[in-house]
């Protein structure tokens, strides 16, 4: 697979398929655009019209050419391009592009394609592409008039039009690009694919997307999810509309419309998401450039008051802070500026060049500043040479994040040319630089958020899952698809979620039997199967105290909901123990369309709608995702105590969550889940009502375990005990994010000899960063296997980790294992690595790897005794390789 992308990004011969003499079609640009650079390699013109293009061989056909080609670009009518594709696959190439659009040419076309893409193992950009840039080859593929600079941005783009303007955009600011891509309508290559790949690119520094639709997400979230953290990824993803709301049922569907759910993934991946243009390439410029800032702590230097002050508003409203002044730079601010420094912090200092260099460096020495905003304005001299050297010479002297705005300057490029070739990034508007500033703090924040380690959950957990399958079943069997509150509450019991159970009653005698068994005072409520938001339909009343308001509250449900919706069918009245409690939330679920199932979480009650203090976030949740999920809602301040409020437990909170994720995660057949209101005070939480709306579709056939999800949850079914040589019995299971400290606790286990054999070098000791890859893993690419016992003081201990890391193709996997000095010997090594073989078979891996040092005589005869073969890839290592 990497191989035949390498054929299309750096090829060393070309068929251009379609070319043509003829000015002003597609065929002419991209023939001239790729013999007109700087590119080395062999181009080869095919179209039967010509025996002549641009002064090269013309060739009929590709097979006509005695060389092998290693990208062939299809320019040419709709209706040819599947035989043309299969031409190209008889004549062994492996990378194509098609830049013809087949939009209109109707779905058997795009289907032959895709047939022949599978029959002869092709990777494919396009169809409907403008094509590649590869600057660093002086390769232009494609038809666009411009060509891109080279630089550290990888861009992909689903919009050729947009391709065209970016490359006259990115030309006038001076933007420059790794890789430039238009991926067309992706019928073979897609996003994951150039994420993966570039993401390994060494010239590659951040990875740009503009992204219309997505097909495969899960692919998606896997890739994006190993290089978001030391690539950052900023997508801009245009369609904010509620077109994907006005289909749902519950108050649930209506709040996660489809663009919830792509802001909730781009979190849990560690994208970051922009709304413009210009904020796309503003951004990856100084990701490509700068630091990332440790805080969001910003000063602000300018020669004019005004832009310092709209920068100023800016980063506060957007949620920053200005920097404030140490008592030490205060005082040397008195020196440096006698006559504007007033002794007080402000929100600028206005200052001339000659005093800049003082301030500047005073202000990247205090510890509390985080990144530094320079400032200039035209005046009557223009020192933006001599400001942008002295910056220049700060950005190598102190990491910390430094940007520049020239407003208004026009005619000072030598001084935007010397910040940029010092990496420091040149904006227009002071507002696009602390836009940039906030962003790179804000994925900086994400990422560290997203790997920390969470708390373990409070108990154990043992869903009734086999209850709930059955009542799950029997609706749909019955075909009645939508889980009115009795039978909502009871799916939400199997997973040890509480609920307010009510009695189901069919008159008044049994309304108030019920009323007196559970106790004044009570609520009466419609148990009708089609109606899920009983409160806008008068199907409820609260608070009723006696045997008399119990009957009268049945008549008057009755009659009301009767007069609204004369054709429902009407169940009977459900009497519930009145629960009040301070605060009402609303927990729910939707499948989405593209992600999957999305947990929704915020204020609840009737006017949920109104407030709208919602987020979203992707299942599965560890209790540190549970707690970023509530905590970016405006209600967790009143949960966690406000003033002389008492707070919740939030802990018990995140633990709910959790769990109901568990449900969602287990049954694909659930369409909606609505828990509203879910009622919860300082002494504990319920579920006042629920509705779950099940898929009429499903189809459990077609799904395997969790395929439904786009991250896949813990893998339980590859826990398991085994006995030790020494009669003593170990659990092997799958790591967890939560087995940071355990892992930590491992590493003071092993020798420095057992050390040294692992990583290949002495190590010290395992810092955050370390711990998190460890530890924070893709089970759908990666596999670490912990081996856990119980030690003599009841505690929990690993006594060793083997693990696989998969590449992005699924091809091949590489091992590696170390076991606690004190456990070797025992047959541990022996059992955990036959495990992990079995596992990356069962996974799909043709080859399984390691590297070892050739003082490690275990390891070497560890792998021999599996079948490996045993090769020296240099004086100090062998490599092991074992075919599965």
């Amino acid at each position: 697979m990497k191989r035949a992308l390498d054929k299309i990004f750096y090829p060393k011969t070309i068929a251009a398929i379609g070319a043509s003499n003829k000015a002003g079609t597609i065929g002419y640009m991209l023939m001239k655009n790729l013999t007109s650079g700087s590119f080395k390699g062999k181009v080869y013109p095919v179209n039967p019209k010509y025996n002549q293009i641009h002064g090269y061989l013309a060739y009929h056909k590709v097979r006509d050419i005695q060389d092998d080609i290693d990208l062939a670009i299809i320019a040419t009518p709709a209706k040819t391009v599947p035989r043309i594709v299969r031409q190209c696959g008889k004549a062994g190439i492996q990378g194509i592009i098609i830049l013809s659009s087949v939009k209109e040419a109707g779905a058997q076309l795009e289907a032959d394609i895709r047939e022949y893409i599978k029959e002869y193992d092709l990777r494919v950009i396009g169809p409907d592409s403008l094509g590649i840039i590869q600057p660093a080859l002086g390769l232009n593929a494609t038809f666009a008039s411009q060509t891109a600079l080279p630089g550290k941005i990888a861009f992909i783009s689903q919009s050729g039009a947009l391709c065209n303007a970016i490359l006259d955009w990115s030309r006038e600011g001076n933007f420059g690009f790794s890789h430039f891509v238009s991926i067309g309508s992706m019928t073979d290559t897609a996003y994951h694919d150039l994420i993966d790949y570039f993401g390994a690119d060494g010239r590659t520094a951040c990875i740009v997307i503009y992204m219309e639709t997505l097909t495969n997400a899960r692919a998606f979230m896997s890739a994006a999810r190993a290089f978001a953290r030391s690539k950052p990824i900023i997508v801009l993803k245009p369609g904010k509309s509620k077109e994907g709301a006005l289909t749902a049922l519950s108050h649930t569907g209506k709040i996660a419309g489809s663009d919830a759910a792509f802001e909730a993934a781009f979190k849990r991946a560690g994208i970051v998401r922009v709304n413009t243009v210009s904020s796309l390439f503003n951004l990856a410029q100084a990701f490509a450039m700068q630091p990332y800032p440790r805080g969001n702590r910003l000063a602000i230097i300018s020669n004019a008051g005004g832009p310092a002050i709209l920068a100023t508003d800016y980063l506060i409203q957007s949620g920053g802070q200005l920097a404030g002044l140490s008592p030490d730079l205060q005082e040397r601010m008195q020196t440096l500026l006698p006559r504007y420094w007033t002794g007080k912090q402000s929100p600028a200092i206005e200052t001339s060049v000659r005093e800049f260099a003082s301030l500047a460096e005073a202000c990247l020495q205090q510890k509390n500043v985080d990144g530094l905003l320079v400032i200039l304005t035209p005046q009557a001299e223009n020192h933006g040479v001599a400001l942008a050297k002295i910056m220049a010479g700060f950005a190598r002297k102190y990491p910390k994040t430094l940007l520049a705005c020239w407003m208004g300057i026009r005619d000072d490029k030598d001084g935007k040319d010397i910040l940029e070739a010092s990496q420091i990034p040149v904006y227009r508007f002071p507002e696009s630089a602390v836009e940039v500033f906030l962003k790179m703090h804000q994925y900086k924040k994400n990422i560290d958020l997203l790997y920390e380690t969470p708390g373990s959950i409070p108990r154990t957990f043992v869903p009734d899952k086999e209850k709930a399958t059955q009542l799950i079943q029997q609706h749909l069997l019955k075909r009645r698809y939508k889980l009115d509150q009795r039978y909502a509450m009871e799916l939400l019991a199997c997973y040890n979620i509480k609920v307010n159970q009510g009695i189901l009653t069919k008159n008044k005698d049994e309304a108030r039997a019920a009323a007196e068994k559970i106790g004044y005072p009570v609520a009466a409520k419609i148990a009708a199967p089609d109606i899920l938001h009983k409160t806008e339909v008068d199907g409820v009343q609260l608070d009723l105290k006696n045997p008399e308001e119990v009957a009268l509250a049945f008549d008057q449900i009755n009659q009301k909901v009767k007069a609204i919706l004369p054709e429902t069918r009407i169940e009977g009245i459900l009497i519930e123990r009145m629960c009040s409690k301070r605060h009402e939330l609303l927990i729910g679920a939707k499948r989405d369309e593209v992600f999957g199932p999305l947990i929704v979480f915020g204020m609840g009650g009737i006017a949920v709608e109104i407030f709208k203090d919602q987020n979203a976030g992707i299942p599965p949740l560890n209790m540190a995702l549970a707690r970023h999920l509530i905590q970016e809602t405006k209600i967790y301040s009143l949960l966690k105590g406000y003033r002389k409020l008492p707070p919740v437990q939030i802990r018990d909170l995140l633990f709910l969550l959790y769990r109901f994720a568990y449900l969602v995660m287990d049954f694909p057949q659930i369409l909606e889940i609505d828990i509203n209101p879910f009622a919860i005070d300082e002494k504990g939480g319920i579920v006042i009502d629920a509705n779950i709306i099940l898929d009429p579709g499903f189809d459990d056939k077609k799904l395997k375990p969790y395929q439904h999800l786009v991250i896949s949850p813990y893998p339980r079914q590859y826990i398991k005990n085994i006995c030790l040589h020494n009669g003593r019995e170990v659990t092997l299971r799958p790591i967890r994010p939560e087995d940071a400290p355990l892992e930590a606790e491992l590493f003071e286990y092993l020798s420095k000899e057992t050390i040294y054999f692992r990583f290949f070098g002495y190590v010290p000791s395992l810092d955050h960063g370390m711990l998190s890859r460890f530890t924070h893993i893709d089970y759908d690419r990666e596999m670490a296997i912990v081996a856990e016992i119980e030690n003599d003081e009841g505690k929990k201990q690993l006594i060793g980790v083997v693990r696989c890391v998969g590449d992005a193709w699924n091809e091949a996997t590489e091992n590696a294992i170390v076991i606690a000095d004190n456990w070797q010997g025992m047959g541990l090594g022996y059992i955990m690595l036959a495990y992990i073989i079995e596992i990356a078979r069962e996974s799909g891996y043709q080859r399984i790897y390691g590297t070892l040092l050739k003082q490690n005589k275990a390891m070497y005869y560890l792998y021999q005794k599996h079948g490996f073969r045993l090769f020296a890839e240099d004086h100090e290592t062998y490599t092991a390789e074992l075919w599965l």
